[in-house]
């Protein structure tokens, strides 16, 4: 391959010029083919369920995280994948039409929480999915705990699905690396919201409350996820793909959410991007950096074509 010399590059969180690609390596060069546009990392939605959705149909996306569904089905379909939800018996979202057989393992004890983690791992899993849904069974504390330490000592992030009164800090307490979702049923206590910056990252999926239109649950969202960015937290860009009328690729409402929250459009980027130029995206009118223009223009990127 040769370099590519794009009129923009993105690179140490902006936009540069005179700086080329190939092959994943960024360098000075003034040889190579000329491309229109701006060439961006790849672009990730961290928070999808490919059994619920066409991953092929995906437009401006180099990948998706898959957070939750049958290991047999998922796997190979995004770039990490947590395989099965791990849940409380009975619990969320086992209840739910939409779980596809498979999706769920119940945790039974503090015991079981080691045997579910490994058989998690044994299936080539990367990410560990526990849900703590106030609005059914839930885990008890000691068995998050135990999932938590156990993913942790096969080197795998936690994501938890947090819904509903002490959820959140349920997560917090136990260790677990990663919110699945801004929480959006209340407004959380400050001093929580401080300690979860400290050390995790919540995934935005803030455009499924309402879908475009201004509802209370969007309101809170956003407003946790201010404060949590203000307080030094990590944001990942996620729509929760599958889940209601989202569009199959980069969702400008969940970007116009996050700029909504104080992210700037360079937050946002980082938000997105895995450090990955395996699958680098174009955006071949130029990626515009204006916050009004911005969402619509980031929507814009897909692969690189006539190289």
């Amino acid at each position: 391959m040769t370099w590519l010399l794009p009129d923009t590059l993105w690179h140490d969180g902006a936009l540069r010029t005179g700086l080329a690609w190939r092959a994943g390596v960024v360098s000075l060069s003034s040889s190579g083919q000329r491309l229109s546009g701006t060439l961006l990392p790849g672009l990730v939605d961290a928070h999808a369920h490919t059994q619920l959705i066409d991953v092929t149909a995906l437009r401006g996306l180099s990948g998706v995280w898959d957070l939750g569904g049958n290991p047999a089905v998922v796997a190979g379909q995004a770039l990490r994948w947590a395989g099965p939800f791990l849940i409380a018996p009975g619990g969320y979202p086992s209840d739910r039409s939409w779980a596809p057989a498979g999706s769920c393992r119940e945790v039974l004890s503090v015991t079981d929480a080691e045997a579910a983690v490994a058989e998690v791992a044994a299936a080539g899993a990367t990410l560990v999915k526990v849900t703590a849904h106030a609005g059914g069974p839930v885990l008890p504390a000691a068995t998050l705990a135990a999932l938590v330490d156990a993913a942790h000592t096969l080197r795998l992030p936690v994501v938890v699905h947090a819904e509903g009164p002490g959820t959140v800090a349920a997560a917090y307490e136990a260790g677990a690396d990663l919110l699945a979702h801004t929480p959006w049923t209340s407004s959380l206590d400050d001093g929580l919201v401080r300690a979860c910056a400290g050390r995790m990252t919540w995934i935005s999926t803030l455009d499924i409350h309402g879908y475009g239109e201004e509802t209370p649950a969007r309101g809170t969202a956003i407003g946790n996820l201010r404060r949590f960015a203000e307080y030094g937290g990590t944001v990942r860009y996620g729509t929760d793909l599958g889940n209601g009328p989202l569009p199959p690729g980069i969702n400008a409402r969940e970007i116009r959410a996050l700029l909504a929250a104080g992210l700037t459009p360079a937050d946002v980027v980082a938000a997105m991007t895995d450090n990955d130029w395996a699958a680098p995206a174009w955006v071949p009118a130029g990626l515009d950096l204006d916050p009004g223009r911005f969402p619509e223009s980031l929507a814009a990127a897909g692969p690189i074509v006539g190289t």
